[in-house]
């Protein structure tokens, strides 16, 4: 037999403890219902990007994570560097221009990440 104890002296949850948990919840919930731009709009071409000859000599690499706006025909109408070194980031800015996307209803906002590395 497993005998249960409850200590007299624990403390209950209290208020604030449960608003933490509630708000955790209503954000895990959101994180599964938002759409992902990503997963709603396929690349159908894409263009490679030119490796920057200051960047090789420098041997620079990295990865560049980029927001990208897309129209409902699949071009490209904006894209934006979030993260990654400014000199690869002109490079992966001019060849993600290039790409298309899927056709949609409407546009969209997707992430896209690009990785630089020296072979």
């Amino acid at each position: 037999m497993i005998n249960s104890h409850i200590n007299p002296t624990s403390k209950p949850i209290t208020r604030w403890g449960t608003m933490l948990a509630q708000t955790a919840a209503l954000a895990l919930l959101l994180a599964f219902c938002l759409p992902s731009g990503a997963e709603d709009r396929a690349v159908k071409s894409r263009v490679a990007p030119v490796y920057p000859e200051i960047a090789k000599r420098m041997r620079i690499e990295g990865v560049i994570v980029m927001t990208v706006t897309v129209d409902a025909e699949g071009k490209v109408t904006d894209v934006k560097t979030i993260s990654g070194n400014r000199t690869l980031s002109i490079a992966a800015e001019d060849a993600v221009r290039k790409w298309r996307f899927v056709p949609g209803t409407a546009g969209d906002t997707v992430q896209v990440s690009m990785n630089f590395a020296l072979q």
